[in-house]
């Protein structure tokens, strides 16, 4: 089948390489595609302004993965909202087969849960703004889908990390990492299971669900996942300090808006999908050992 990236940074290319290397031809919609490998067709495109391409020819599935420019309540919405609402206008206008259509969205929607399990049913409460114009987003997907045979899926992934996403060992190896006093679990997803995960909700026979959430086996409080990358570093382990807003890293924690929350996967794990890195163990031990490369 074809597949078309709408948004193709480091988590849409290596699920395009995924799509490809199992023999479908897949099409990468991005700014700069001179960057992309030669197994994607890239196609210059700015999904917030211009005009957006034709949907490629026999396209079946189309994968949203955007991300905002900068940290901000505009470019949020210029990124999720808008943004999406120009690939489904995309993808109405061509009378391409395009069966189903999965949003990359963030489990942030969820906001915090004081460190409560939450799943596909739990209401989403986000925040905030990113929270709630992600699930905006969301919303906008399914309502322009509804009764148009497309199937709307959306995969809410909790903080990536993966190669080249070295904040958290980063701060370990400068001795700037401190454990939080209060117990706070984060969620995350190894960057190559997020792109399979993708691949496998696109491709899967059965009809997938509205929503899943995508992140690995075991929530884990911040404070254990310092101290065991300290471990694997033969470093002292960090000292424990006051909490504070914003205290976690993108580069593998969860983001201010991630809240305390744990995040179950059953749904996921309940279609056959298999993760390579069950946990931040094997995950962070993949990255010291240099395994995988950052998609620029």
């Amino acid at each position: 089948m074809t597949v078309l990236l709408a948004g193709c940074g480091d988590l849409g290319t290596e699920a395009g390489l995924r799509f490809a290397a199992a023999g479908h031809r897949v099409v990468g919609w991005r700014r700069s595609p001179g960057k992309l490998p030669t197994a994607i067709e890239g196609a210059a495109v700015d999904l917030t302004s211009g005009e957006l391409p034709p949907v490629p020819a026999d396209t079946t599935a189309v994968v949203v993965a955007i991300a905002a420019d900068s940290p901000t309540e505009e470019a949020y919405r210029a990124a999720y909202v808008d943004g999406l609402a120009r690939v489904l206008d995309a993808v109405a206008a061509s009378g391409e087969p395009v069966r189903r259509v999965l949003f990359v969205s963030s489990t942030a929607v969820y906001g915090d849960a004081d460190g409560g399990w939450v799943d596909e049913t739990t209401t989403p409460t986000p925040g905030g703004f990113s929270g709630r114009i992600i699930r905006e987003a969301e919303d906008l997907l399914y309502t322009r889908l509804r009764g148009t045979g497309v199937t709307p899926v959306v995969l809410r992934l909790g903080g990536i990390y993966g190669p080249g996403r070295t904040r958290l060992i980063d701060q370990v190896r400068s001795g700037n990492a401190t454990v939080p006093a209060e117990s706070r679990f984060t969620n995350r997803i190894h960057r190559d299971d997020a792109a399979a995960a993708i691949v496998h909700l696109c491709t899967m026979a059965a009809e997938p669900a509205p929503v899943y959430l995508g992140v690995d086996n075991e929530p884990a409080e911040l404070g254990e996942v310092l101290r065991f990358l300290a471990r694997e570093l033969g470093l002292p382990e960090p000292g424990p300090t006051e909490p504070a807003s914003g205290a976690a890293g993108a580069g593998g924690g969860e983001p201010s808006r991630g809240g305390n929350k744990r995040v179950s996967n059953a749904l996921l794990r309940g279609t056959g999908f298999e993760f390579e890195y069950p946990s931040f163990r094997e995950g962070y031990r993949a990255i010291l050992a240099g395994v995988g490369e950052r998609h620029p």
